[in-house]
């Protein structure tokens, strides 16, 4: 991991729309006033006729993308994660349910979204739309893997519900990454315990993984941005190869990789498991920094609790 590239999630959901919008003419990007934030700018200034802005009108962009999958488009359908619920029925009914061509993308996700507060933060939306039949729920840990989801998104029929941050972030993968759904990639080997992570907690997982290495705990950190489908194989695979399994989220513990996590676990391998996420709280308006350390989210947290649990 470089511990000088950063790059906010956003962004490379920005270059992915625009790389898939110029790979395939049906591709088309809409937004609920917030294409600057979304990062959906570029494409409309490069793809005019295919940019959308509907204003501030969640439920009504929903239906347009909809109506626009009906007749053959991919339809991105952008704005903040906490907004996207606003049209929470039109995704059920209107995408979900008629398994349409459109991906929804959600900013400024998690405690991560920081002095916006907690009206803003989104720590619900992976528990809430991992619930939805036919719906896939990524959540990429760095620009690069954002990039690439994004474009796998557009490539692969049916619903998304793609989550991204707002600030910016370690970047940890190259070029040559290539993502698959359904697939989470080991970053760091080790025996002692498992760290399964999504999005911001990869890089702060990586970091802790550091920390443990010089007190003599051996943790392998394992990326799993695809939490529906989840990677079961890599998840048992980990449950017999090391006595603990720690899953790390920007996110309630009820609901998201944690319970995800869980599930596989407790019908194919039980093995002993402890959630670090936002526990069952709303937040409150700080710095990111400030947020992670009071919520236990930051490396040095989630170091601290591996011991605990080592002990």
């Amino acid at each position: 991991m470089s511990s000088e590239a950063v790059e906010a999630t956003r962004t490379g959901y920005g270059r992915g729309l625009l790389v898939a919008g110029k790979k395939n003419d049906n591709v088309v990007s809409l937004e609920a006033d917030l294409g600057a934030s979304c990062k959906t700018a570029e494409f409309k200034r490069e793809l005019p006729e295919r940019s959308f802005n509907v204003g501030i009108s969640e439920q009504d962009m929903i239906c347009t993308a909809s109506g626009m999958a009906a007749e053959g488009k991919v339809a991105f359908a952008a704005s903040f994660a906490i907004f996207t619920e606003r049209a929470f029925e039109q995704i059920r009914n209107s995408v979900a349910r008629q398994n349409l061509d459109v991906k929804v993308m959600g900013s400024h996700s998690g405690l991560h979204t920081g002095e916006d507060g907690s009206s803003a933060q989104t720590v619900e939306d992976i528990a809430i739309y991992r619930t939805l039949p036919n719906m896939r729920v990524i959540v990429p840990a760095d620009s690069v893997e954002a990039e690439a989801a994004t474009i796998t998104a557009s490539e692969t029929p049916g619903p998304f519900y793609l989550r991204f941050g707002r600030n910016k972030t370690p970047i940890i993968y190259d070029e040559n990454y290539k993502f698959e759904i359904g697939k989470g990639s080991v970053l760091k080997e080790g025996n002692d315990l498992t760290i399964i992570a999504c999005g911001v907690l990869v890089s702060e997982s990586l970091k802790a993984a550091e920390i443990l290495e010089k007190e003599g705990i051996s943790a392998r950190v394992v990326n799993m941005s695809s939490i529906k489908p989840i990677d079961s194989e890599l998840i048992e695979k980990c449950a017999n190869e090391t006595e603990l399994i720690i899953t790390a989220e920007d996110h309630s513990i009820i609901g998201g990789l944690g319970s995800a996590v869980a599930e596989v676990l407790s019908e194919r391998c039980p093995t002993r498991l402890v959630r670090i996420g936002v526990q069952d709280v709303f937040g409150e308006s700080g710095s990111p920094e400030e947020l992670y350390k009071k919520y236990g989210l930051d490396s040095e947290s989630i170091a601290e609790k591996v011991k605990e649990e080592v002990k």
